[in-house]
């Protein structure tokens, strides 16, 4: 089968010059709302972002698409109450995941560990 529509592998990570790996639109209608466009990037991280902003009591409304299946972006809608802000609400919840990847990691690691001293004897 061929794919000749599929863009080359590096097409979907590298982040061409001159282009921002992530833009804010605020939106023009609707009050503390507005929309992330992030390049190169996929369902994984619009799923994950948009389930850690749910679990913000301060976000009314977020959720993530792809505008084309070829096209490398996400689109990520985000609408907050008055108490905060949409960018601000996107940075509490990337820095929330990522302290939730590093306790992962270091338990991980510690099992690692575990399994090594124990297999040693």
């Amino acid at each position: 089968m061929s794919q000749v529509n599929r863009p080359d592998t590096f097409e979907l990570v590298d982040v061409p010059d001159g282009v921002e790996k992530v833009t804010f639109e605020k939106d023009k209608k609707v009050e503390n709302a507005g929309k992330f466009i992030v390049e190169r990037e996929d369902h994984t991280l619009g799923n994950t972002v948009r389930m850690q902003l749910l679990q913000d009591d301060r976000v009314l409304f977020a959720g993530y698409r792809m505008p084309h299946p070829l096209e490398p972006k996400l689109n990520i809608h985000v609408q907050t109450t008055r108490e905060t802000t949409p960018s601000d609400a996107v940075i509490s919840a990337c820095n929330a995941l990522m302290d939730s990847l590093n306790r992962i990691e270091e338990k991980f690691d510690a099992e690692v560990a575990r399994k090594q001293h124990e297999m040693a004897y």
